[in-house]
């Protein structure tokens, strides 16, 4: 028995270890997947501005393209973006290994002779973020909104090129009981008759959007949250005013009640816990309930349940389509893939989707962090910033910054 664990776990450290820019990794609590190359690109849908529409479809055929032209064992990988209009980047990876989730790394790995220099901007700044949170109260005021989800971004240069094994391997070691991935973005080019560039999407996201192994689906929606504090003490009383604050209670069950609506038509049978828990990251103590559900269908896909599900309140607010117009009209920046999915799906339709928050895009020395709060009706501003302040931290902590007041 001892020495079948010893082999999972040289095979767990060398999934990491053979990471490289461009790869697909996603380490979750069930496993560990590496992919190399792509096989098949999944195209975009030229003549439908939804690109979710056409989605599982496009995904479906070339899941079966794939096995037409040889691939032994087909997977789509990648990421879907926030914005139901933007293309996403899925890919069939040439070659993709599994293995046992990540236990141990290697913490050597994060130690640097000499640390890079960062300049660092935010947008929008503390005080108009602020304010959109203003805004974003009074169209609850006003009986339009239940809740806003509303984020900011840090803009980062680095004094040299940024090293993404290096930050995917801290994130791996603080971020055991999470989800850590790096995903390969479309390249950018700065002007013409420049070399393309990799852009990669990389991050520690504590929340999974749903997963379906056979029959049996997950879904774990996280709202309500408190920052992790030092002190044993402190850190548990904070725990336990989450656990009753009845401002987080409320913004967790608008969340877990969309989940549960939008997953019910597929499910012959449904659990969902009268009461959430509470669960903790490194930098965040969260809300958390597991909602589970058995298939009636074995033809549905984990895609088409991620996209049954994408946007959640947990990351756009409710309802939904009046949110995310009001997002768009408040937030001064595009979020890109941040609060959209990452994740995998087979040929059976088995997978895992994971919320793609805690999150960076990384463009040679440049990197873009993402965090957001949920607004509702009992909602600070202050409070809500200094919540993505916290969030902050798990990218952050990886990079070696400490940066523990961004207010």
């Amino acid at each position: 028995m001892s020495k079948f664990k010893g082999v999972s776990a040289i095979l767990e450290k060398q999934l990491l270890d053979e990471y490289e820019v461009g790869d697909f990794f996603l380490a979750s609590p069930y496993r560990t997947l590496l992919g190399k190359g792509s096989f098949i690109t999944v195209p975009r849908d030229e003549e439908n501005a939804n690109q979710m529409e056409s989605l599982a479809a496009r995904v479906a055929a070339a899941l079966k393209e794939a096995k037409e032209e040889g691939h032994a064992n087909p997977m789509v990988t990648g990421a879907v973006p926030f914005d139901h209009q933007k293309g996403a980047q899925l890919i069939v990876p040439e070659n993709i290994r599994s293995s046992v989730p990540l236990q141990d790394t290697d913490a050597s790995f994060s130690m640097e002779t000499q640390k890079p220099t960062y300049e660092m901007k935010s947008v929008p700044e503390p005080s108009l973020y602020k304010e959109g949170v203003e805004r974003g109260l009074t169209y609850i005021k006003s009986g339009h909104l239940d809740k806003i989800v509303l984020s900011r971004t840090l803009h980062l240069t680095s004094s040299e090129t940024v090293n993404i094994n290096r930050l995917l391997h801290n994130l791996a070691q603080h971020n055991k009981n999470g989800y850590t991935f790096a995903v390969d973005l479309p390249q950018s080019v700065e002007g013409e008759g420049d070399t393309p560039f990799s852009k990669t999407l990389i991050g520690a996201s504590p929340e999974l959007l749903v997963s379906r192994s056979g029959l049996q689906v997950l879904a774990n929606p996280l709202a309500g949250s408190r920052p992790r504090s030092d002190d044993p003490i402190e850190d548990k009383r904070r725990a336990d005013e989450l656990l009753s604050s009845s401002k987080d209670l409320h913004e967790h069950a608008v969340v877990v009640h969309a989940v549960a609506d939008a997953l019910r038509p597929f499910f012959k049978t449904m659990d969902v816990p009268e009461k959430p828990t509470v669960i903790h990251t490194e930098t965040m103590w969260h809300l958390s309930t597991e909602v589970k559900g058995e298939l009636n269908d074995p033809a549905t896909s984990s895609l088409e349940l991620a996209i049954a599900l994408h946007p959640t309140p947990a990351v756009c607010g409710s309802p939904t389509d009046l949110a995310r117009e009001a997002i768009q009209e408040i937030e001064p920046f595009d979020r890109g893939f941040f609060t959209g999915m990452v994740g995998w799906c087979d040929a059976e339709g088995n997978g895992e989707w994971v919320v793609t928050i805690r999150c960076a895009e990384v463009e040679r020395q440049v990197l873009r962090l993402f965090a957001g709060a949920g607004v509702v009706a009992e909602s600070k501003p202050e409070e809500e910033l200094a919540e993505t302040s916290a969030k902050f931290q798990t990218m952050l902590r990886a990079m070696g910054i400490d940066a523990k007041s961004l207010n």
